[in-house]
Order: C-alpha cells, then structure tokens, then sequence
C-alpha cells in the first residue's frame, strides 16, 4: 500500500557555469539532496530566477559575456535577499571580495573541496530555515497580539479598535486627536503594527521640537495657494479618518481593566506579586478625575506596584490627590441633597477612612497626620460609624 505522507519539499539550487566539466561536478555531489536547475551563461540565470524561486545559487565569476560580478548585481537588483556563492580560481580572490560586498553569502574557490561546499551550503539553508522561523513567529505574535497595549471594553473604545482593524490594509491618512495621556501614540503603533508597513520603523516625531514656521511645511506639506494645484490646506488632506479618543474621566468603565493589565506589565517588570487593590484604594481610582488620562493611571500604578509591602495595594500607596475626595464626589454629594452637617460628616468620615487605611490603621499614626489627639480620633471613628473589626487599631 502506498504511503500517504508527503515528501518533504527539497532545498533548490541555480548552478550557473560555463564548463560542463563544473556543472557535472556539482550534479554529482548535490543530485542526493537538492533539486538542480543549470545555466550555461548570464542571461540564461536571469531568465531561470525571474520566473521560479531557488534556494541558493552557485554562480562562476568567470564567464564570457556576462561576467558573473555584473549577473550578481542584477540578481540582487532582482531580489536582495536572494542568496548567492561565488566560485572563482584563486586568481580571482579580488573579484571575490568585491561579490561579497555586493551582496554574496560567501565564496569558494576551484577546484573545491567537496566537504566545504556542502558545509556552505547546509549553512545557507539552515539560515533561511531560521529567517522563516522568526519571520513565522512573528506573524504569530502580531496575530495573537494585535493591541495588546489597547486595554478597554468601553463602547466607544470598542468602535475605535473596530475602525482601525477596518482602515488598517489601506494607505487613507488617519489624525489621531484627544488629550494627552489618552493613548495617541500606542494606538498609532498598533495602527501601523496591523498595517502592509508592519515591518518597517515606526517613526514618532517631537513636534514642540520642530521650529513654528518649519512644522507646517514639514509635517503638512503645502497650503492652499503655495503653487499652482495646491487646492487644499495643512489639516483637510491630513484629515481623512480622524479618531478622537475619550479622556478616561469618560471611560471610567474601563479602569479595572487597565488597572489589571498594568499591574501584570509591572508585576513582570519588578518582578512582583501584586495581585490588586484594597477596597478604599479602589474606590479612590474610581472617584479620581484623571487629568493626565491612561498614561497618569499608567504612572501610579508603577509606584503602587514599585512601593506595595503586600500582595493587596492599599490607599498609603496612592498619590495623596487621589486617595482624597475629587471633585465629582463631591458633585455626588451635592445630587444627594444632603445637608451641610450632613456633607461634613460624610467628607469627614471617608478622609479619616482613607487616612487610617493609608498608616495600615495605626491611630498614632493617623492622628499625627490629622492633628488630632489620640483619644479624639477614636472619639471620631466611633461616632461617624467607622467599622474597624477587619483592621485591629494599633498603637
């Protein structure tokens, strides 16, 4: 019965050489494990390579016509990574050195040594076998990790991830607009990252480092009435797809998230085991206003992760304008039409909460930061209904 298995696709090598006695030469060494296309001149090669795909060829420099240093140019010209041995006579070692840095893997000289070239040319294919490794891998990366640093579940969030997956295979020019911190420049990265430019630099550009008057015409081209056909301005043929990114003050929805995945990069990096927030510093990141957007929430959730004594970051870890109240608490407060009594005491109790969970309870402590006595803050904590059985009150 016969198998079923398929055979393993062979290495294929171009031979181009002008003496028969080589080319028999190289069929009797190389026929076992490679498929073997011949070329008796030049023209002929170029021919062969502009319509099927070689592995690896062998070229001689010596040739009449087209000598093998110009067949070599046009080859590269034809595909520069195209991998290509050079045979010359050791007279020819000049010649050899000059195919090298056009281009050539390596060379060997006449009459070989059959162990070298088949030592050449193993390493050859093991090189390419590796370039499709990594160039496979890769792939597989940016498949799997398409926006990987675009962190959200918020509808509006989702609609801009949707739009760039649709634009990203096109060359329609996108401006990226919203306040900074937002995530401009990462979505911009992953934009390119998914676009046919993947593979070539992502350049970003410090705008407040270009001079006012040379901005426009670098970045924007011409405007409107430079030269004849200049029709349109700096800003309309940029703006083609604008995506504006919401503030995180309007994707609150989305802090749970990103407070995880930033925590995991951190955790990575300082080679922690953070695990998450306490109740109080949770309630803090939800109630903070975040002027400076994801990149701020970015920052300190490194110093929390940096700075945690335990697996559970408490509000001590926080920024002190976090772990107060902001101003849409107390926007809350004034919707709850509560009295002024009633506001104080409220303000009061969750400032002295925060303070006592920021010293890890400690009423010394504590007091010290509020200008309280001791005794007076225990007063407090009993009258304003401050529940500290979880915490054991320490001196």
């Amino acid at each position: 019965m016969a198998s079923t298995e398929a055979s393993p696709v062979r290495p294929s090598i171009l031979v181009v050489d002008d003496d028969v006695g080589v080319r028999e030469s190289f069929e009797a060494v190389l026929a076992k494990d490679y498929d073997l296309v011949f070329a008796t001149q030049g023209p002929e090669a170029l021919r062969i390579l502009s319509s099927r795909d070689v592995n690896l060829v062998l070229l001689d420099i010596r040739m009449p016509g087209m000598d093998g240093i110009e067949v070599l140019r046009r080859i590269k010209e034809l595909n520069e990574q195209a991998d290509v041995i050079v045979v010359t006579a050791v007279k020819s070692l000049k010649t050899a050195v000059e195919a090298i840095k056009l281009g050539a893997f390596d060379y060997i000289t006449k009459p070989f040594d059959i162990h070298e070239i088949l030592a050449l040319i193993k390493r050859v294919v093991e090189k390419q076998e590796l370039v499709k490794e990594v160039m496979y891998l890769r792939s597989e990366v940016a498949r799997d990790h398409r926006f990987e640093d675009l962190v959200g579940r918020n509808v509006r969030m989702q609609e801009i991830y949707t739009l760039i997956t649709r634009i990203a295979d096109n060359n329609a020019t996108v401006l990226l607009s919203g306040e900074s911190g937002t995530g401009k420049e990462v979505l911009a990265r992953a934009l390119h990252q998914q676009s046919h430019r993947g593979q070539r630099p992502f350049v970003a550009v410090n705008c407040a480092a270009i001079p006012a008057e040379l901005l426009e015409s670098e970045l924007f081209g011409h405007e409107k009435g430079a030269f004849t056909g200049a029709i349109a301005t700096i800003y309309y043929r940029l703006n083609v797809v604008p995506i504006t990114l919401p503030p995180l003050r309007q994707r609150r929805d989305d802090i749970p998230l990103l407070v995880e995945h930033f925590i995991a990069k951190y955790d990575r990096e300082f080679n922690r085991k953070v695990k998450g927030f306490s109740a109080g510093a949770t309630a803090a990141l939800y109630q903070y206003d975040w002027p400076g957007n994801v990149r701020e929430l970015e920052n300190v959730i490194e110093r929390a992760v940096a700075l945690a004594q335990s697996e559970t970051v408490s509000l001590r870890e926080l920024p002190l304008d976090i772990s107060i109240l902001g101003p849409e608490t107390i926007e809350h407060i004034q919707k709850s039409g509560l009295s002024l009594r009633e506001a104080r005491n409220h303000f009061e109790k969750q400032y002295i909460l925060n303070i006592l969970e920021k010293v890890q309870w400690n009423q010394t402590e504590a007091a010290r930061i509020l200008g309280l006595h001791r005794n007076t803050l225990l007063w407090k904590v009993q009258r304003l209904g401050i529940d500290s059985r979880p915490h054991a009150l320490t001196a």
